[in-house]
């Protein structure tokens, strides 16, 4: 019994440093790393913050002319603003959206390590970026991934005169599939946790709240009548696809537009870029037209 709790400590304490490095090297960057990325570039972010319930949530704006519509980005768990810097990057973007990423709370330099698990709370955080940074005053367009997509649902249900758009990219939102893994239950170990990076500490505390936040959520999505892009991947093994199923069946009183990409994981932003663009720029047909294209 001794030998073979051993050897599970074992494969645990491989398994976490495999895990560490990997997220450190994968959602983790410097600013050394971040300053080096845009050297190159003519046009980069600047990183401001806003006051919320005594913390403090970071963002980064990247913004040509203050009059042009608001789009915010929201990353899941974990997650840093710069999940989104391929498309805050994109200088076709930039020409028709003042584009704000957000570090949410829990990451990034929003109270790095201090996890919020409300998902009302992590969408009003949120709300006080748009309220400080919309000076154009037009609607704003949202984009949540993953974790991020109900908390701009919860946006788009409370304030739907405030918002254009929602797109739920990898959307996790059914309580009934939250997905859990033969080591999710590790992660909530004080050992554990003291090895892990602090980003997995807060995402392993909201996944564990997640499934509850999600029924609070139930009734809610009936008043959601914001017009709505639901994009997930085919081979999704993060967010179970059947996520997508319960978007159909419960957004019932907004207009929808659903996509189920094949040959396509859980990063969609990653792996389909030209996809979003086009659906970001719908209203704009001749740039949608020449996204698409290009991306062929």
């Amino acid at each position: 019994m001794l030998k073979k709790l051993s050897i599970i400590s074992l494969i645990l304490a491989l398994f976490i440093l495999f895990t560490k490095c990997f997220v450190l090297h994968k959602y983790m960057q410097s600013d050394n790393e971040l300053s080096d990325h845009y050297s190159s570039l003519t046009f980069k972010p600047t990183y401001r913050s806003v006051a919320f319930l005594k913390k403090k949530i970071h963002y980064a704006v990247i913004s040509k002319n203050d009059t042009l519509p608001l789009l915010v980005f929201v990353h899941g768990a974990p997650g840093a603003w710069y999940g989104y810097m391929n498309l805050m990057d994109d200088t076709i973007l930039q020409k028709k959206f003042k584009m704000i990423a957000v570090d949410r709370l829990g990451y990034g330099k929003s109270n790095y390590g201090e996890a919020e698990t409300s998902t009302a709370l992590q969408a009003l955080s949120i709300k006080s970026i748009i309220e400080k940074e919309n000076t154009s005053h037009q609607k704003v367009t949202l984009v949540g991934r993953s974790y991020g997509a109900p908390i701009t649902a919860w946006l788009a249900i409370n304030y739907p005169d405030k918002i254009e758009k929602l797109f739920m990219i990898s959307p996790v939102i059914d309580p009934a599939k939250e997905k859990f893994y033969w080591f999710s239950g590790a992660g909530k170990w004080k050992p554990v946790q003291w090895l892990l990076p602090e980003l997995l500490n807060v995402a392993t505390a909201e996944k564990f709240a997640h499934e509850q936040q999600m029924e609070m959520m139930l009734p809610k999505w009936k008043s959601l009548y914001v017009p709505t892009v639901v994009v997930s991947g085919e081979t999704d093994r993060i967010a179970d696809t059947a996520n997508f199923s319960f978007a159909k069946r419960h957004l019932i009183n907004c207009d929808t537009t659903m996509m189920m990409l094949k040959n396509t994981g859980h990063l969609v932003t990653y792996e389909r870029p030209a996809i979003i663009k086009a659906l970001l720029l719908k209203n704009d047909r001749e740039v949608c037209v020449k996204v698409l294209h290009a991306s062929k």
